[in-house]
């Protein structure tokens, strides 16, 4: 069964950076999409950012754009997610995912999921 554990989180001032990674284990790296989500309390999980394995193409939600950016390291099963310039608003559980697919919009959805890392970022 395919694993997925994120880690790097952690609480950072505003404007400060974090850096997540995402460890894949028992999962086959192909032409498909990974990506990260976050859930702030009380509200929907919302999708970050993708990268599509094959080629290492990336998207952005506006809301990170120029702020965050995704990457992956096939040799050693691992996605990241750098962030800078962090915001109180970015503050949330974030999520590593794996296989996404598109629903419409910046509406993504995923087959597998990891257990979340908590940012929170103070003013």
């Amino acid at each position: 069964q395919v694993q997925l554990v994120e880690s790097g989180g952690g609480s950072v001032q505003a404007g400060g950076s974090l850096r997540l990674s995402c460890a894949a284990s028992k999962y086959t790296y192909r032409s498909n999409s990974m990506g990260w989500f976050r859930q702030a309390p009380g509200k929907e999980r919302d999708w970050v950012a993708r990268i599509y394995t094959g080629d290492g193409s990336t998207s952005y939600a506006d809301s990170v754009k120029g702020r965050f950016t995704i990457s992956q390291d096939i040799a050693k099963n691992t996605m990241y997610l750098q962030m800078n310039s962090l915001k109180p608003e970015d503050t949330a559980m974030y999520y590593c995912a794996a296989d996404l697919f598109w629903q419409g919009g910046d509406d993504w959805m995923a087959d597998y999921w990891g257990q979340g890392t908590q940012v929170t970022v103070s003013s």
